[in-house]
């Protein structure tokens, strides 16, 4: 099989990688890809993400077996149905189910409608009646999200009036978020432990995935700036059987049967963000693609073969594969560049990595790195994400940052508390 895969970071590494496993695939492609996915596919650098009419022709080109489309961009936009008009097989939902991400005003009335737990909220197009309401409420911490994508930076935890009222301003008035502002939604601030569950589904069948833990701070002790993620562990100790078992009753099946009901089938990963509140799981936030860093610990742990999968949802026999996962733990530490995720400098030389962009004992999965005059250079605020699997979650973690100091660049950063949460709750 020849395998196309779209997007350029470190989740897609992970796939490309996991891809790479298979004994079905020939060859591997990747548009836009990176320095580190340059080492097991050959990467269409001249394609974006975001080029649907790029993808199709490079699909064509070389007679695609398969098309993997990872962000959250490019499944809005419509690439899935482009392609799958073009007769190809694809992985991930087409742009009806991916409202489900695309627009938070959209899935905060979809749970409301189908009775799915969440947080109560209230949606606003003016940012007067935004602020009138928040003055009226004075509820506080209160969350301000914008409706559309914004790189995962949408969402905004305001901990008084002044700081709700900036977030309004700033979304809807300012435009930080461009488009994505031009609707908000204000919401409750749930408090308890959060997990991150993402489950394949060709529509029908369900199966979930390994349960994990993000960290998404910049600075130890979860302090500082929100970022795309600064690393993750698997399992989430939090998660518990029992748990598990009323989230597919109360939010998983119900989501899935929503979608159907409101003809928007959703085919690929659908990712549950959820707080276990005092009151039982609530949804958080909904996800049309595999997380990232989630991925990054999710996919060293599965123990089947990625394209059986893949192939099954797009064929909508999901429920004919079995799918196994091997029993350990994996942690993943994200070596950011120095400054993010603020103003960061780029170009810088990666030293420590072998030929193929790994280091012994650990998935390296490159985020934002080029390749060039056979060394790896910083191209992104976040770098690699140095993933490690152990017997047990305090062994992976271990292994984690014993890899991480072997790998070295001017001003990198990196938390030194990824998983310490989690063995606290295990203990």
């Amino acid at each position: 099989m020849n395998v196309l895969v779209v997007g350029g970071g470190g989740r897609e590494h992970a796939l490309v990688m996991k891809i790479h496993e298979s004994s079905k695939v020939d060859k591997i492609y990747c548009a836009p890809g990176n320095g580190g996915i340059s080492r097991y596919a050959e990467c269409l650098s001249d394609i974006k993400a975001t080029d649907i009419d790029g993808v199709v022709a490079a699909a064509k080109k070389i007679s695609a077996d398969l098309v993997v489309v990872a962000p959250d961009d490019p499944l809005v936009l419509g690439m899935v149905d482009a392609l799958n008009k073009e007769g190809f097989a694809t992985f991930g939902p087409d742009k009806a189910a991916a409202i489900i991400e695309g627009s938070k005003v959209f899935s905060k009335e979809l749970m409301k409608k189908y009775n799915i737990p969440t947080a109560s909220y209230e949606v606003f197009s003016s940012a007067v009646d935004a602020v009138n309401y928040l003055k009226e409420k004075n509820e506080y911490p209160a969350v301000v999200k914008a409706d559309g994508l914004a790189l995962g930076k949408g969402v905004i935890i305001a901990q008084n009036f002044e700081e709700a009222e900036d977030a309004v301003k700033s979304i809807m008035e300012d435009r930080i978020f461009g488009a994505s502002g031009s609707k908000i939604v204000i919401e409750e601030f749930l408090t308890g432990p959060e997990v991150s569950v993402l489950c394949f589904t060709d529509g029908k069948t369900i199966k979930p995935m390994i349960s994990s833990m993000d960290h998404k701070r910049a600075l130890d002790g979860d302090q500082g700036l929100n970022t795309g993620g600064m690393g993750t562990i698997a399992p989430n100790p939090y998660y518990t059987e029992k748990i598990a078992q009323e989230c597919m009753e109360t939010i998983f099946r119900p989501t899935v049967e929503a979608m159907n009901m409101e003809g928007r089938t959703f085919k690929g990963c659908l990712y549950f963000g959820l707080m276990l509140t005092p009151k039982g799981p609530k949804v958080i936030e909904y996800n049309c693609r595999f997380g990232d860093p989630e991925t990054q610990v999710v996919l060293p742990l599965l123990d089947t073969d990625i394209i059986d999968i893949m192939m099954a949802i797009y064929n909508e026999n999901l429920d004919s594969v079995n799918v196994r996962w091997k029993n350990e733990a994996a942690a993943c530490v994200v070596m950011a560049s120095g400054g993010y995720p603020k103003k960061y400098e780029t170009g810088k030389v990666i030293e420590g990595l072998d030929a193929k962009g790994q280091v012994s004992g650990a998935f390296v999965y490159h985020a934002g790195t080029k390749f060039e005059d056979d060394k790896f250079f910083t191209a992104g605020g976040r770098v690699l994400n140095v993933t490690a699997t152990g017997k047990t979650l305090k062994e992976a973690i271990e292994q984690s940052y014993s890899c991480v100091k072997k790998i070295g660049f001017e001003n990198s950063h990196c938390r030194s508390d990824i998983g310490a949460r989690a063995l606290a709750a295990e203990n």
